[in-house]
C-alpha cells in the first residue's frame, strides 16, 4: 500500500490544496493535526480514501492528498482510522 507523498507535488495540485485551505477556512490547528498524522507515514489504499479530523476531512487518492472538506461535506472512498 502506498504512503502519502509529501514532497514534489504537482504545482496545480498544491495550488488547489492551498485554495481549499483558504476558501474553506481550514484552521492552523486542523492543519497541525493533519501534520502530526502525516508524520506517522500512514499507509493509504491505491484508490480514493479519506481521513476525518474534528474540523475537516482530508480526501486523497493513492499517494496524493486531493482536497479538504468542511464538516458536513460528504467524502468518498475508504475511511481511514
Amino acid at each position: 500500500m502506498p504512503r502519502i507523498r509529501r514532497h514534489n507535488l504537482p504545482p496545480h495540485l498544491l495550488d488547489h490544496l492551498l485554495d481549499r485551505v483558504s476558501r474553506r477556512n481550514i484552521s492552523a490547528d486542523q492543519l497541525g493535526l493533519m501534520a502530526n498524522w502525516l508524520r506517522t507515514e500512514p499507509e493509504v489504499p491505491g484508490g480514493p480514501w479519506f481521513k476525518k479530523f474534528p474540523g475537516m476531512t482530508v480526501c486523497g487518492e493513492g499517494e496524493l492528498i486531493k482536497t479538504f472538506l468542511q464538516p458536513g461535506q460528504v467524502a468518498a472512498g475508504k475511511e481511514l482510522s
